[in-house]
């Protein structure tokens, strides 16, 4: 069972849209427990495989991918955000346009 925090985590990242990426520490910050990045981190990396949620348009305070054991996998991350539309700079960067500027109403 998830903790709270992880289901506020898991609250936020499901309104990420389509071809929108944010950081690891704005999806803290939107869940409530600022400065809990690798929180953020560790709540995406115990999804169970058939969740339904974005966890690839969550990306690292630069707005790279986030290195994994397997670079196999941060690269499939990279294509799904790219499928979506999302481009990257030479340095392997999200374009800032295209990070996510959410309502604070919700």
């Amino acid at each position: 069972m998830a903790s709270d925090h992880y289901k506020r985590i898991y609250a936020v990242v499901r309104r990420i849209p389509r071809g929108r990426v944010a950081s690891y520490g704005q999806i803290a910050e939107l869940a409530g427990i600022p400065r809990h990045a690798r929180q953020v981190g560790y709540a995406l990396h115990h999804l169970p495989d058939d969740a339904n949620l974005p966890w690839q348009r969550v990306l690292n305070a630069s707005g790279q991918v986030a290195k994994r054991a397997y670079p196999e996998d941060a690269r499939w991350q990279r294509d799904l955000l790219e499928e979506e539309g999302v481009e990257f700079d030479v340095k392997g960067r999200a374009l800032p346009r295209y990070f996510w500027k959410p309502r604070r109403s919700s």
